[in-house]
This record gives structure tokens, C-alpha cells and sequence, in this order.
């Protein structure tokens, strides 16, 4: 293949707009299904040039003195002009011509980052568009602090590649390489992960591999980036195994190297690696896992591969000589929907199966509560069990995320949801004392009532047309008829899913957040809350789930959840060396319980924690 080496070692990227010494350029493009690639050369320097060929469908030519934002595109056997697959910068939208950015000539201060650990994380998914009023990369920046202060690790970023309009999930993205006009494109990604690092914070990017968005992607006219032989519900497979798949693995394996040296993100997210299919001898998720490690390696930092996977099952990060792909963590859905059909009530669809107070108790000590047991929703068994050695931090739970918000009927946060705040308050605590890493939804810390609807500005008519009636018909059946489904290609749909950023002096939100910080402190700064794998639940006497984390002594506690909406007597009052470390139900947090009583009761949906009064800090919610 020709592979270049970069200046630090690390191989670069084969395609696209490649700089070389002395401001010149390589173009290359992988186009086998052309038997002619013009390179065209658009704004003040025109010129349509002849690009060579190998034998392998690679097109390349390179170009002397090419500017900065030198506008450029392909045009294959005298067709229509294409942006480059491989671009990384559409500054006039995803239907125009490509331009040149040097991302190595992007200031940066952030050589002596190292990186989060897996057991240090704690993940703020965020949607760029929608987390500011002004929706770009530079406006995530003056907040940066604030979550850093509420005890973020890493924000994990929906993804940012190039789709059409302004409007978008990222899902729909059609150039994998380019980063987002309307967010700032890559410079202004290059700033927002140089000033995250600043901050102490990693920057995690969701990325999609397993199909393209369906407007003005043209792949098919340069290679076989598709097959047929499976099927996603989103579009056409990638091609991973079949015939000319050599080609497609190097476009995303170098789009993965690209991300992690070229802008120093810190991991991908990978998002529903089950709809990757690969029947290879190395599936192309081991050999994402592969290439992360060698630019981890070279730069002497921590970088992390997670996988979104709703199959539960263990190969995703089994060991690659044990017959995995040795991913360093996936999402596990079974713990969010056994919370949240526990404190919603729902029952609706795939919730049928969740929400018995036996299921959150389990939740707590596996992530897999279906593994190779029956599955009614699936009429089959599903999962398998985790294998012995995985320890917590290797799944990633939530009791909020973009797909279980955004993909009801009008995007209801779960505040809006549950009948009590309390009930809130205990899912939070649930989740942000698990032995798991925690995800946190935008805006999920301080309680956010805005919705996240589904929304797209795509350009078609019949297409925009086409997703509203979808979007109707799967929801037919819980609101009136599909007809209150937010219209996704409305401004007004998005601008509804817009944060609000406030938590009031003295209001219930400014109460949940103060829970989230004091329990993200807690998972810092208590030993318990450092092990990942010594952990036990059960539920007592059908509704009271006690909870305990670490090897015994000063380094464990225990946690009360009372899962009803009764006053129930505390299982095991804290002794002379224990203490209240934590109440959900503190006044500080919202709630109602005075702080410095020492309770023989929990009160409804509440959570307590004992622990060692080594444990807890001064100011914190429970002392």
C-alpha cells in the first residue's frame, strides 16, 4: 500500500489531501471502480488535472505550493464532481467542493497529556449542536470548567462528520473524515480537545462504521464500500470481508488513526457494532483495537475503544487470543432499562421484560442480566455471561443516553417522566454509585426538561418526507397517531432540544447536581468506590436493595436503596465506626432528610450509604 510514515512513527493517512515538504500536496483517492480520476482544482487556482493509477484502484497526483483551503474535487470518467471520500474539511457543505487543512500545522499545547484511565472515567455524552445556544466547537469551551468541577472525566462526543445541512444527529453523516462545517470544522475541533486536555478532561469521539448516511454519499461510484450480503436498518452493510474489502478496512482503520494522531483524541466510541459484520479471520473491530494501541504506544498515552453493542455479549472485549476483539469496554443497555422501567412504570416494547425490583438489585452486580437466558421481547435466549476476569469498568451504563431520549416519540428527558423527584434522585444514585463507568446525558446532572427529539435538515423533499413518516409509524401506537411526533426537519424541533444550562440557587436542579458532584467525588476519593470488582447485592424483603463495594474493612461500604414509596425501616444501622456518608435525600440534594441525623429509617426512594467515617469528606451530602 505504500504506507508514509508520519514525523512521530505513526502511519498516516494513505488518502486524501496528504501534505507533504515545501507546501506541496499529495491527492490521493482509492476509486477502483474508475477507470479515469480528474483532480479539479476549484477558486482562484483552476485546473483540471490527470491523476495516475496502481494497480491496486489508488488514484494520486501530487501538486506543488497548495494554500491553506485550496478548494479541490474529483471528477471520475468525466462525470460530476465529487468531494473527496477522504476530506477533511468541507467549509461550504457536503454537496461542495473539498479543501486543504494541515492538521499538524494546528497550534497546540497539550504534549505532556497522558490521558484518562478506564478506571477514571466518568463520560458527559454531548450533542455539539445543541449543547450551547450558539451549537459550535468553541462555545463547549467556556463550560468546560464547570464540568470539570461537577467531576467529569471525559466528554464523549456525538458524531461531528460532515452531513447535509445544519441540523443532525451525526448519525447520518456522509464523509467520515470531515469534521462538521457548522460546528467549526477541524480547527475548531482541534481547539476544543487542546483546551479540554487543559482542562484535565479526555475527549472521546462517537464514530459510524457501519453504514453512511443516505444523502450525497456517492461511494459506490469510487469502490465497493458496500455489500449485500447483510443488511442494517439504516442502509446498505459496509463491505468488510467481501470482494475489493482490503480497500474499505484501510479507509477505516486509517479514519481511526486519523482521529487519535492527527487530532489527539483520547477514544471512539464505535457506534452499534453489531450491525458490523466481518466473517474475516481478523474482524475489522480487533484491528480498530490494534491501531489505537500502536498510536496509544507511540505517544505514551491512554486511549480507549468502546463498542455500543446490545448483544451482551463477552467476545466484544474478550481477548483476541481467547477469541475476541479485545474492545476496552462496551454499553450495557440491561442496567438503564431495568432503572428506567423500575422508576417510569414503563412497559412499552423492549421495557416489557424490565423493571422488577429483583432486576435492579442484579443490575447492580452484572451487566448482563440476560445472558444466554430467554428473552420474551426477543422470543429467544440472548447474551452470554461476562467472562469472570471483566471487571466493572469495562461496561459503560446510563440511565440517560441520546438513543434512549432521543428515540421515544417526542424525546422526553426522564425528570419528565417519573411521578416523584425522589425517584430521579435514586436512579442517579444508582447509576453514579455502580462499579461500572458512568455516562452522563447532557444536561442529565442538573435535571434538564428539555426534550431531545430526533431532528435532520436533509435537503430532499422526498427524503424529508420519507423520515417524517417513518417517525410517525413507529410511534403510531403511543401517541395520537404518530400525529404529536415532533417534525424532525422542523428548526423549531431542534431549537426545542436547545439546554437550558440553569440550575437555580435552591431549586430541585441545583439539588441533583449537587448529588451528582458530591457522589463523582465520592467515586474518586472513596477507597470502595476504587474496586471495580468486589461487589454484592440483594434485594431484602422484596423492595430494599442493600449494596455493597470493596474488600472489607476501611475499604468498603454499603448502600441502602429503598425501592418503594413506603418509609422502611434501615436493614443495619451504621455502627460507632461507621457514618451516613450519603443521602439522595439530604436537603442540600432536594430532599428532606436534615443532615447530621443519624436515621434508623430510609425514606421513600431513598439512598443511603455507610461507610467509614475515613470515607467522607467534609460538605459532602451526607455529613
Amino acid at each position: 500500500m505504500h504506507d508514509r510514515m508520519a514525523s512521530t512513527g505513526v502511519r498516516a493517512r494513505r488518502t486524501g489531501a496528504i501534505a507533504l515538504q515545501d507546501d506541496a500536496v499529495q491527492f490521493r483517492v482509492w476509486a477502483p471502480n474508475a477507470q479515469r480520476v480528474d483532480l479539479v482544482l476549484a477558486g482562484d487556482r483552476w485546473a483540471t488535472i490527470p491523476m495516475e493509477r496502481d494497480h491496486e484502484g489508488y488514484f494520486a497526483h501530487t501538486e506543488p505550493n497548495v494554500a491553506e483551503s485550496q478548494r479541490y474535487a474529483y471528477r471520475l470518467d468525466g462525470g460530476d464532481e465529487r468531494a473527496d471520500p477522504c476530506s477533511l474539511w468541507q467549509p461550504d457543505g457536503v454537496a461542495a467542493p473539498s479543501a486543504v487543512v494541515r492538521p499538524e500545522r494546528i497550534a497546540r499545547s497539550d504534549d505532556g497529556w497522558r490521558g484518562v484511565t478506564r478506571q477514571d472515567l466518568v463520560i458527559y455524552e454531548l450533542h455539539v449542536g445543541t449543547f450551547t445556544p450558539e451549537g459550535t466547537f468553541d462555545a463547549i469551551i467556556p463550560r468546560l470548567r464547570e464540568l470539570k468541577e461537577l467531576g467529569i472525566t471525559a466528554l464523549e462526543i456525538m458524531p461531528v462528520n460532515q452531513f447535509p445541512g445544519g441540523r443532525n444527529w451525526g448519525y447520518d453523516g456522509v464523509l467520515p473524515y470531515a469534521t462538521q462545517d457548522t460546528y467549526g470544522g477541524p480547527h475548531g475541533l482541534a481547539r476544543l480537545v487542546d483546551a479540554a486536555h487543559a482542562h484535565g478532561l479526555a475527549v472521546i469521539l462517537d464514530v459510524v462504521y457501519n453504514h453512511f448516511g443516505p444523502e450525497h454519499a456517492y461511494y459506490r461510484e469510487f469502490g465497493p464500500y458496500f455489500t449485500d450480503k447483510y443488511k442494517t436498518p439504516w442502509g446498505a452493510a459496509t463491505n468488510y470481508d467481501g470482494p475489493g474489502s482490503d480497500g474499505v478496512r484501510d479507509f477505516v482503520l486509517d479514519n481511526v488513526r486519523m482521529w487519535l494522531d492527527e487530532f489527539h483524541l483520547d477514544g471512539l466510541r464505535l457506534d452499534a457494532v453489531h450491525a458490523i459484520y466481518d466473517l474475516g479471520a481478523r474482524h475489522i473491530l480487533a484491528s480498530i483495537k490494534e491501531t489505537a494501541d500502536d498510536v496509544a504506544r507511540e505517544h505514551g498515552r491512554e486511549i480507549v475503544i468502546i463498542g455500543e453493542s446490545d448483544l451482551n455479549d463477552p467476545r466484544i472485549l474478550r481477548a483476541p487470543e481467547r477469541g475476541g476483539h479485545g474492545l476496552d469496554a462496551q454499553w450495557s443497555d440491561d442496567f438503564h432499562h431495568a432503572v428506567h422501567a423500575f422508576v417510569t412504570g414503563e412497559r412499552r416494547g423492549y421495557y416489557s421484560e424490565y423493571g422488577k425490583p429483583e432486576q435492579v438489585a442484579r443490575a447492580l452486580q452484572t451487566p448482563f442480566l440476560f445472558a444466554w437466558t430467554y428473552s420474551p421481547h426477543r422470543q429467544r435466549k440472548h447474551g452470554a455471561p461476562p467472562d469472570p476476569d471483566l471487571t466493572g469498568e469495562r461496561f459503560v451504563v446510563c440511565i440517560q443516553n441520546h438513543d434512549q431520549v432521543g428515540n421515544r416519540a417526542k424525546g422526553d428527558r426522564l425528570p419528565t417522566l417519573v411521578d416523584h423527584p425522589a425517584k430521579q434522585r435514586l436512579a442517579s444514585s444508582l447509576l453514579l454509585l455502580s462499579a461500572h463507568v458512568p455516562l452522563i446525558f447532557m444536561g442529565e446532572e442538573y435535571g434538564e426538561l428539555r426534550p431531545f427529539p430526533f431532528f435532520c435538515s436533509f435537503c430532499g423533499e422526498e427524503l424529508i418526507e420519507a423520515v417524517r413518516k417513518g417517525r410517525k409509524e413507529e410511534f403510531k401506537d403511543l401517541v395520537g397517531g404518530g400525529e404529536d411526533v415532533p417534525d424532525p426537519a422542523a428548526v423549531e424541533t431542534f431549537q426545542s432540544a436547545k439546554l437550558s444550562w440553569s440550575w437555580p440557587q435552591g431549586s430541585t436542579h441545583a439539588g441533583l447536581r449537587r448529588l451528582y458532584q458530591d457522589l463523582l467525588t465520592a467515586r474518586r476519593t472513596w477507597p470502595a468506590m476504587r474496586d471495580f470488582a468486589s461487589r454484592a447485592s440483594r434485594l431484602l424483603d422484596g423492595d430494599i436493595v442493600e449494596y455493597t463495594r470493596g474488600g472489607g474493612g476501611d475499604g468498603s461500604m454499603r448502600a441502602y436503596f429503598n425501592l418503594s414509596a413506603e418509609t422502611r425501616p434501615l436493614p443495619r444501622p451504621s455502627n460507632d465506626q461507621e457514618t451516613v456518608a450519603f443521602s439522595s435525600e439530604a436537603t442540600q440534594c432536594g430532599g428532606t432528610r436534615d443532615a447530621g441525623a443519624r436515621p434508623d429509617e430510609l425514606l421513600p426512594y431513598e439512598c443511603l450509604v455507610i461507610a467509614p467515617a475515613s470515607h467522607v469528606p467534609p460538605g459532602t451530602a451526607g455529613s
